[in-house]
């Protein structure tokens, strides 16, 4: 049995996560194994049937930026027990895992045996697996490799109403045996069947222009043409709103710690922009495209000027690219930095290439440095997640920018700019005192201009951060009021009573969550780790 608590200093620590929102919650649990997150549930549910709902939230680390990981009802804290790698196999890669295990952790274990998940996020020495499922992460390598939902085989999922299941691909007769269940799994195989079937033409519109996604839920890839049928990428990236998940089956790519980092820089955004665009379209793309601004090299040269000696000078450029190629075959690695050291030569200006691991190091602490640069600021202000994470397709990313810009400089406000250049997925960070009334006022309106701007551009308003209590009253802006019904739909079909995570996903508005708001921001629960962004 695992343990419960209703100790206020526990309460108090899990009533944030590393958004701007705080919510206490009523009770922790610590579940020891599945069959505690499944009494846990049927509590939840049998309350829910006498009228008297109660909200269930999974949580890993605490490192949810969009307030997903807080709640007022019970708080299911996974790395406390469930954190182990239950089974390996070094041949194909797959592993299986608990939701609770560290994502570094794993990872070290991994690439010992020449594997790695290529989609980790920035925040991998402290996350979650738990949650980087929950939230589909992804981070510099997806360029190149995709989301975590690529990696995801399958799942052990505890319901809503206390039952678990088990999630992988099922062939069509797989998938008639479990229409025929007389179980709450049954019924949601068959509404939600009924509910694709009924629904092909809005569930293709849940496809956007985009290299990924985490805005709402992936209805696309659950029924295939031939009939066959997943729930595994429904429940990644859902954030705990359809089912809390108990053990995950991923599959490990090989790891080769042989690479190349080329560093360039751009005075034309334009110019940035093809670059970044041809790169893509190279044969073997890039693992990585990260970017920095010339705002954030300013910050970082004023925090800490050693940092860029040698590497950039000034006059800072507009944009910096950090490019990085893996291929284990040393011909077609070649041959590709190769071709990319020439188109960045053409576009901008070329200034390293490097291949030693230290020196690659040097680098890339342009791109890491700039969470713990932008932290360091006078006074009660703070860099705030609140624009952190939308997406537009590539060839945007020049509108892109110069809105972002734009919406700084009307609100009078100074921007740094730095991501996934090769996904167009950007990240910026307001610095607000959030104790100020006039501050609570303009974040909202950065927030409200800056999400219209993603959505004008054909973009989503999460990339691969999920929609958490920050962006869920936009999730309708991105795909329209009948997808957005379609969404709410999935949402009953798992949870009718609402117990899991509300107001996380669905029936989300700005109202909801404005007196959720902090006075004062701090990632105090992390400080333990050094951040990167």
């Amino acid at each position: 049995m695992g343990e419960v608590t209703t100790a206020v200093d526990a309460r108090r620590f899990f009533a944030t996560d590393a958004s701007i929102f705080t919510q206490t919650p009523a009770l922790i649990v610590y579940p020891r194994n599945e069959q505690d997150i499944r009494k846990t549930m049927r509590f939840a549910w049998q309350l829910a049937e006498r009228g008297r709902s109660i909200a269930v939230t999974a949580r890993g680390a605490g490192t949810d930026q969009a307030g997903a990981a807080i709640g007022s009802g019970i708080m299911l804290v996974m790395p406390a027990h469930l954190n182990r790698i239950v089974e390996f196999d070094s041949k194909t890669g797959n592993v299986i895992v608990e939701p609770g295990i560290n994502y570094g952790k794993l990872q070290q274990a991994l690439i010992t045996h020449g594997k790695f998940l290529p989609p980790y996020p920035a925040s991998i020495d402290y996350s979650t697996i738990g949650g980087a499922v929950a939230n589909n992460a992804s981070g510099e390598k997806s360029v190149k490799y995709g989301d975590t939902r690529q990696f995801v085989k399958a799942l052990r999922v505890v319901l809503a109403n206390g039952e678990v299941i088990e999630t992988g691909r099922l062939a069509k007769r797989e998938l008639n045996k479990k229409l025929g269940l007389a179980t709450f799994e049954g019924e949601i195989y068959r509404a939600l069947d009924t509910l694709l079937e009924e629904n092909k033409e809005l569930v293709e519109k849940t496809k956007l222009p985009l290299s990924k996604n985490t805005a709402g839920y992936d209805l696309a890839d659950i029924k295939q043409p031939d009939g066959s049928f997943d729930l595994t990428p429904l429940f990644v990236g859902s954030q705990g709103t359809l089912g809390i998940v108990s053990e995950i089956t991923l599959a490990a790519a090989a790891h080769n710690p042989e690479t190349t980092l080329l560093l360039a820089t751009f005075d034309d955004v334009q110019k940035a922009q093809q670059a970044i665009q041809d790169l893509r379209a190279l044969p073997d793309r890039p693992s990585a495209i990260e970017m920095v601004d010339g705002n954030l090299l300013e910050a970082v040269d004023a925090g800490n000027p050693n940092l860029l000696k040698d590497i950039v000078s000034k006059p800072f450029p507009l944009v910096a690219l950090l490019v990085e190629f893996d291929n284990s075959n040393e011909r077609q690695h070649k041959k590709m930095v190769k071709k990319a050291g020439k188109l960045l030569g053409n576009y901008g200006t070329l200034l390293r290439q490097e291949t030693d691991t230290e020196l690659q190091a040097e680098l890339w602490k342009i791109r890491h440095a700039a969470a713990t640069i932008m932290a360091e600021t006078p006074g009660h202000a703070r860099a705030l997640p609140l624009v952190d994470d939308g997406i537009v397709p590539p060839e945007r990313l020049a509108e892109f920018l110069q809105g972002a810009h734009d919406i700084f400089k009307r609100n009078h406000l100074r921007l740094a700019i730095w991501g996934h250049a090769g996904d167009a997925n950007l990240h910026l960070q307001p610095h607000l005192d959030l104790s100020q009334v006039g501050d609570r006022q303009t974040a909202f309106k950065i927030i409200d201009e800056y999400y219209k701007l993603v959505v004008s551009l054909g973009g989503s308003t999460s990339g691969e951060l999920g929609d958490g209590r920050l962006r869920a009253p936009y999730l309708e802006s991105v795909y329209g009021s009948e997808v957005y019904a379609l969404l709410a739909k999935v949402k009953r079909i798992f949870d009718p009573y609402d117990n899991l995570n509300p107001g996380v996903k669905i029936n989300v508005n700005l109202a909801d969550i404005k007196p959720l708001i902090r006075s004062d921001y701090s990632l105090g629960h992390l400080h333990q780790y050094m951040p990167r962004t």
